[in-house]
């Protein structure tokens, strides 16, 4: 790899990309994976068949194009989110990274900045360095929330042209309130900053945790952006959404690559929401583990954070990298985030979330978190 590494060097990379390392998690061939958030119940029988028989039919057309606009997946897309939303609001694209990309390259760019507010998706800093986008790193308080106050009193000293907030917030799992939405937007208004809120963890929310979509009418600057890898358990299939005002689509097709959106790729999206109910039903039992995890980790000592999300952030933990190994050597990988003290465990089955407790808990008496690493 160190070599790999000495040759891309020597090629004439932009400025910006030179240096970096590319994103990923570790991929590790383990029996329990609860480490990239995805959701580990398998498609339900019902919907694997729909999606097999209309991709099968799209297979026939494969020799031509297909629709540009994906209208019929817009459609849908736009039913499913409700909130009198129509087509006209909706974009999609190969998962909510290239939604977020195309964002970038329409409204960030060479002489432009995006804001973030870390710990957030590590992703953020990637797609700026990728569309030479400057990133600004705002600060949250010292358990990593972020109020309307500072958001806003922020942006404005830094009147960036991108706002991203996440919510439910990755790696910590916790929602932002919409009065923070509200309050950045308001602060963006003498800079004309486009302000997005990352809702792909939204389906896992807690019951009465507003979305951001309510607050779309009005403001012309304001993007939602989903995704169909979480809830819909289609992170194989790579679809992203975004819902806005339409003119925000109509910014985006200036950059979209023709027809980036596969005949198959739209066949997989309608199939799977033609069967919402049945692909959401998984939501529920997801969200009964992750509180189960935050219950248990609170008894055995540690600090989770309270998680709208599918997954758990938690703190208390003594000696990160020992604690990580011996789970792995049970055959159960999670994600250490870089965060010092802290893991985050994806909720998945129940039976590989007793897995994870189990193990866990044998560490525990085993000494393992008892000194530092």
């Amino acid at each position: 790899m160190n070599e790999r590494l000495n040759r891309l060097a020597n090629l004439p990379l932009r400025e910006n990309l030179q240096g970096l390392a590319p994103y990923g998690a570790p991929q590790i061939d383990v029996p329990i994976q609860l480490n990239v958030n995805e959701n580990t119940h398998p498609l339900p029988a019902e919907v694997h068949r729909a999606i097999v028989e209309e991709v099968s039919a799209a297979a026939v057309g494969l020799n031509r194009y297909p629709d540009r606009e994906f209208t019929e997946l817009r459609e849908r897309l736009a039913a499913y989110l409700g909130h009198g939303l129509a087509a006209e609001n909706v974009w999609a694209a190969n998962g909510s990274n290239e939604v977020l990309q195309q964002i970038l390259q329409a409204f960030g760019g060479p002489g432009r900045s995006v804001m973030g507010f870390p710990p957030t998706y590590s992703m953020y800093p990637l797609l700026a360095s990728g569309t030479d986008t400057t990133y600004i790193a705002g600060v949250r308080s010292a358990d990593y929330g972020l109020s309307a106050r500072d958001a806003a009193e922020q942006v404005k000293a830094a009147a960036p042209n991108i706002v991203l907030l996440c919510s439910p917030n990755n790696p910590t799992g916790t929602a932002l309130g919409l009065d923070v939405v509200e309050a950045v937007y308001e602060a963006g208004r003498a800079s004309s900053t486009v302000v997005i809120v990352d809702e792909a963890y939204a389906e896992f929310a807690h019951t009465g945790t507003p979305s951001a979509l309510s607050l779309l009418p009005g403001r012309e600057r304001l993007i939602v952006s989903r995704t169909m890898s979480k809830a819909f358990a289609l992170a194989g299939a790579r679809i992203g959404y975004l819902a806005a005002a339409p003119e925000i689509s109509d910014a985006i097709r200036l950059v979209r690559l023709p027809y980036h959106l596969s005949a198959v790729t739209q066949a997989t999206g309608n199939a799977a929401l033609k069967h919402i109910d049945t692909l959401l039903a998984n939501v529920e039992a997801i969200k009964v583990q992750r509180d189960r995890i935050v219950s248990e980790l609170t008894r055995l000592g540690f600090t989770p954070a309270s998680s709208d999300s599918n997954f758990v952030f938690f703190g208390g933990v003594k000696n990160t990298k020992a604690i990580w190994e011996g789970l792995l050597e049970a055959g159960v990988i999670i994600r250490d985030v870089g965060i010092p003290g802290h893991l985050r465990v994806t909720a998945g089955t129940e039976a590989e979330t007793t897995a994870f407790l189990v193990r866990l808990e044998e560490l525990l008496t085993q000494g393992v978190n008892n000194s530092p690493s």
